[in-house]
């Protein structure tokens, strides 16, 4: 969306709904199966055009907004699963200076620091590798993992042992060290590498990080042994004792470790210094041994960086600063369309095979049928593209849009099951309209329901699912619960001993009481992610309540009143529970296994749950430092008052509100007071 491009209310939220899926989808691709699809830029433009709507149309902000989440939860890949102490946060990202420096203003505005007062950054390079921390207690490497979700990632410490650059012992540190950083391959190991392995008729990897990433994620530690990985160090997670008073301190007593740290981390005044070294790195880039992407900033004071915190998915106080993307020219030659779990179409371009910054690029996503039609796209055409780093890159722009071709028409009709694909009103995205009787979407949507986000049901992957469709053993997520009783059937077909086929069952059979946010989510409800699934449940607590409030006669008020839930997701689940085959569905699983009633892990105080409302001016913090301190004790900061509010936390100036709070009898704090319901709460 081109700044200043107007768009209406409904059209921002169904392009919200849209962005929210597709970077969800794009994550998983690139965090847990190191097979990306687009460009880092390409990743980014999707990011910056979710954004700038949010800032538009702030209430309008998804509870699965990628603005709330980072990476991807990890898949079954053979390696354990282990939770992070502390949660691995993503950074959010600039592309200009002017970002950087609004980056620098909203420190102060938060910090409630005077316009002109200095504050010292750290600017490093931005490594292009595969996220790890490492654990070391006692001065003994005891754990290393990847990121995942940012929440439990992978155990790759056999793996991770097998890294030179990974001292295996370090002395001086906390008792307990958790340090953070990315995991690469120079670009010259590299070269090396895809040399033997087309030598030897190996996988020929497309850049450093996937070769870095697929190395670093094997089963057998002997296969990453082979390979040239490397390590940097770019911060830590949790220590049992203070690494120093600012991020360069404590950066340089992790190198006194012998952990690697870039030579390039340095210490500026403020976010023109930052800029001018951000400069420099970008001109030795190309002389540098490993790809970088950008340069990070971080604010340097450390109880700064307390005060700031964290928003959903990202510190206030670190920036990535993205380095431009690389161009190159080739031509279209096909376009094919792949027929999504909810039924989108979404056109792939094949491109005649191209080189761009040393890698050989020849697919790209074209989106939807707007995207092709805003391009004047045709087979044949000549098009510039870019990439910044992944293997497939995005058009820039068509070269030959004026030549005299026949334009490219897009299905009216879905390529696996020929029903009709159409856009709804308001849509840019064409959908088959076969639902379970596409073949694609029904192997999709039972992969989605059994999928770890989702049911989580171990053993009953993509190739079962697949045989089991084939044999019409699987038309809906019930018949999963219905598999017991071809428990003869199945044992003894090829792949499947008695063994296996019991394993597979009890797991279905252990999920026949489980978490109703997480069942509610592999539905597969259109714009019902994780995040919203479980905002649902804490409101209505089981599915039957659920689906009663959405069958109301003020279902959709009643619904958008959740908080998370707005009107367009409000519709979607009025739209779902009004569909007969959607009753039947549910009420056949509901009778199959039956979810347990909801229960919260978030954490308990006697403010959770509750509606705090903050007004006037407060001296001793920003506005935002203190709805930032309501929402860690389980409260939900709200900018009115209403009867429903418990707690009008005043400064001097307040007007209206604490009018109405008066009027309403609602309990009135001052400032004060409030930082004696944080400290009490701890």
């Amino acid at each position: 969306m081109a700044k200043g491009t107007a768009i209406s209310e409904a059209e921002a939220a169904n392009r919200m709904m849209r962005l929210a899926k597709e970077i969800a989808r794009h994550d998983k691709l690139y965090h847990d199966r190191d097979e990306p699809e687009i460009s880092d830029s390409d990743y980014d433009s999707l990011v910056l055009e979710n954004r700038a709507l949010e800032e538009q149309f702030p209430h309008l902000v998804r509870a699965n907004s990628p603005s709330l989440r980072l990476g991807a939860a990890p898949v079954a890949s053979g390696l354990a699963k282990v939770a992070h102490a502390r949660p691995m946060l993503s950074l959010d990202n600039a592309f200009a200076p002017e970002e950087a420096e609004e980056f620098v203003a909203r420190l102060r505005r938060f910090l409630s620091l005077p316009a002109d007062a200095d504050v010292a950054l750290t600017a490093e390079p931005k490594i292009d590798g595969l996220s790890c921390s490492l654990r070391y207690e006692g001065g003994e490497l005891a754990l290393a993992a990847t990121r995942g979700d940012g929440m439990v990632g992978e155990d790759v410490t056999a793996n991770v042992r097998t890294i030179a650059d990974i001292p295996q012992r370090i002395a001086g540190a906390p008792a307990v060290l958790e340090v953070r950083g990315e995991v690469y391959m120079a670009k010259a190991d590299f070269a090396a590498l895809n040399e033997r392995q087309e030598a030897t008729a190996g996988k020929i990897f497309a850049n450093p990080r996937n070769a870095a990433a697929g190395s670093l994620r094997q089963k057998n530690a002997l296969i990453t042994a082979e390979r040239p990985l490397r390590f940097l160090a770019h911060g830590w997670g949790e220590v049992s004792a203070p690494l120093g008073d600012t991020q360069f301190e404590a950066m340089q007593r992790i190198a006194s470790f012998g952990i690697p740290v870039s030579s390039q981390l340095a210490r500026v005044d403020g976010i023109a210094a930052a800029l001018q070294h951000c400069v420099r790195i970008e001109q030795e880039r190309a002389d540098l041994p490993f790809d970088i992407d950008g340069v990070v900033y971080k604010v340097d004071r450390l109880d700064w960086q307390e005060r700031l915190g964290q928003v959903a998915r990202a510190p206030r106080w670190g920036l990535a600063h993205k380095f431009p993307a690389e161009q190159a020219e080739t031509t279209l030659m096909a376009i094919d369309i792949q027929v999504g779990r909810t039924g989108k179409l979404t056109p792939v371009g094949r491109l005649k095979p191209v080189g761009v910054g040393g890698v050989i690029v020849q697919n790209v996503t074209l989106h939807n049928r707007d995207e092709i039609a805003r391009l004047g796209l045709r087979l044949g055409d000549r098009v510039r593209i870019q990439r910044a780093g992944d293997v497939i890159p995005q058009v820039v722009e068509n070269l030959s849009r004026d030549e005299p071709r026949s334009p490219y028409e897009f299905p009216k009709y879905c390529p696996e099951c020929k029903s009709e694909a159409v856009a709804e009103d308001g849509e840019v995205d064409v959908r088959c309209t076969g639902g379970l009787i596409c073949p694609a979407q029904r192997l999709e949507r039972l992969k989605h329901f059994v999928s770890r986000g989702a049911m989580d049901i171990d053993g009953l992957g993509e190739k079962s699912i697949a045989e089991f469709i084939a044999l019409g053993w699987l038309n809906g997520p019930s018949d999963i619960f219905r598999l017991r009783h071809r428990r003869m059937e199945l044992i003894g077909r090829d792949g499947w001993q008695e063994k296996s086929v019991d394993g597979l069952l009890d797991a279905i059979d252990a999920r026949a009481n489980f978490d109703p946010a997480r069942f509610l989510f592999g539905l597969g409800i259109r714009h019902v992610g994780a995040v919203t699934a479980k905002d649902l449940m804490k409101a209505f607590g089981t599915i039957t309540a659920l689906q009663t409030a959405a069958t109301g006669d003020n279902a959709q008020s009643e619904l958008s009143n959740v908080e998370g839930v707005g009107p367009v997701v409000a519709e979607s689940l009025v739209d779902f529970f009004h569909e007969p085959h959607n009753r039947d569905e549910l009420a056949q699983l509901l009778g199959l296994a039956k979810p347990a009633a909801f229960v919260s892990s978030a954490r308990t105080t006697e403010w959770s749950g509750k509606t705090i409302v903050f007004t006037g001016t407060l001296e001793t913090m920003s506005r935002d430092e203190a709805k930032a301190q309501a929402e860690r004790l389980g409260a939900r900061a709200a900018g009115s008052v209403s009867a429903k509010t418990d707690l009008v936390v005043a400064g001097p100036g307040a007007g209206s509100k604490l009018k109405t709070a008066a009027e309403l009898g609602v309990r009135v704090a001052t400032e004060a007071e409030w930082h004696a319901i944080v400290s009490a709460a701890g």
